[in-house]
């Protein structure tokens, strides 16, 4: 394989030069914050464990800096962007800074939320400077779709990085934490700085590692039951469980009774408890209790 070239990732002057040309201005609206750093991405590559046999998807490439660097390691790249004009551009920009890497680029004109399949082999890794306004929904729904990502870097604000990687019992822990760990090991991966942006934002921002489980969670629930159980038990954080799941359950008395069966206390909380007991309680939903057949009803069965 041939080594990209030294200076084939962009730099401030480059970014600038680039969104000038194309007349982008970064939008608070899809929460695009460019990086101008090539430490920097050369960094979240090594962190993400990039491997050459790797096909990464990166979601909201923007002007390229990040694909670059992942390009430089990774078998092949593919990028996922919403906006016309960036997706317009970066296949000249690959073209241009690393042409000889340029077949092992493609890119998908999307929104994130709406793919449900890429071009070429089955993605082994998700790595992206998520839009920080749609990153927690965006990561769920990558994980869900594609499950061959085997490794997830992404990098988020701070307190969303702290919000996924949170274990049961802390403050921040919630329906992110949860979700998270339904698909992966999570955890912090380092921070990083303001001044790496163009522009720079008003947040901190982390990285979140996320190492897909050797094996899924063993239930009989479906994930959509157990993320329903997730979010009933967050929806109303000071509540105890038995009355933050009656809607759930269709009432207290029957949200304390699966409860019950899972082996967890009705007087708990949300944030007390690990994804495996919320699978528990998934499993432990009764069946709704069908109304007795009115008069009516029973004069029709005869007939």
């Amino acid at each position: 394989m041939s080594s990209p070239t030294p200076d084939a990732l962009l730099g401030p002057a480059d970014i600038r030069e680039l969104a000038a040309a194309l007349g982008v201005r970064p939008t608070k609206q899809r929460g695009q914050n460019f990086v101008i750093d090539a430490n920097t991405v050369r960094r979240i590559v090594r962190t993400a464990d990039v491997r050459p046999d790797d096909v990464v998807v990166e979601v909201g490439p923007g002007l390229g800096s990040l694909t670059l660097a992942l390009l430089e390691v990774a078998d092949r790249v593919t990028a996922v962007e919403i906006d016309d004009v960036l997706a317009g551009a970066l296949p000249a920009t690959i073209a241009a800074r690393m042409p000889e890497r340029a077949d092992r680029f493609a890119l998908v004109h999307s929104d994130a939320m709406q793919v449900a399949e890429l071009p070429g082999p089955p993605p082994t890794a998700l790595v992206a400077n998520l839009p920080y306004n749609v990153a927690v929904p965006v990561l769920l729904h990558m994980l869900e779709t594609f499950p061959t990502i085997e490794r997830t870097l992404v990098m988020v604000q701070s307190e969303v990085a702290d919000r996924l990687a949170a274990a049961p019992g802390s403050k921040v822990y919630g329906v992110p934490s949860v979700k998270a760990n339904w698909y992966a090991e999570v955890k912090r991966a380092g921070a990083i700085g303001r001044n790496v942006f163009w522009p720079a934002p008003n947040v901190d921002s982390g990285l979140v590692s996320l190492t897909r489980r050797a094996e899924p969670i063993k239930t009989t629930a479906s994930r959509r039951e157990v993320f329903a159980v997730i979010d009933g038990a967050f929806a109303q954080r000071r509540k105890t469980l038995r009355a933050a799941l009656a809607g759930w359950a269709g009432s207290a008395a029957a949200a304390e009774e699966a409860l019950v069966a899972a082996g967890v206390s009705p007087q708990a909380r949300g944030e007390a408890l690990t994804v495996e007991e919320f699978v528990r309680i998934a499993e432990h939903k009764a069946a709704p209790v069908e109304p007795p057949a009115r008069p009516a009803d029973q004069h029709k069965e005869s007939e």
